[in-house]
């Protein structure tokens, strides 16, 4: 039953974990890999809460707004990192990131 109720976080938290791997891999290919450093950090850091935080919500552990509120902070850091490169996998990850972290926000309250 949780998980039907928080199914949108879920799938944005799901969506979010996958655009921030690719983004991640796709930045290591690019020119100036140490220009990316923090967005590449970010990237994996993000994708792991986000696995995480859907799994809690997955299993209606009591922790899971907690760890929601958490994700949507990691998410937004995020996002507004990936918002500040023009490739178009830092734009789609920054685009996921923001979905999810107002998914969590909204699964947090």
């Amino acid at each position: 039953m949780a998980h039907e109720i928080n199914q949108a976080c879920i799938e944005a938290c799901n969506a979010c974990a996958d655009a921030c791997d690719h983004c991640a891999a796709s930045c290591l290919q690019e020119q100036d890999v140490q220009m990316m450093a923090r967005c590449i950090a970010l990237d994996i850091d993000c994708a792991a809460i986000c696995r995480l935080a859907a799994g809690y919500m997955s299993r209606g552990s009591e922790f899971a707004a907690r760890l929601c509120a958490v994700c949507a902070d990691v998410c937004q850091s995020c996002g507004d990192e990936c918002a500040k490169h023009d490739m178009e996998h830092c734009q789609a990850c920054a685009r996921a990131c923001q979905r999810c972290a107002d998914e969590c926000r909204r699964m947090a309250a």
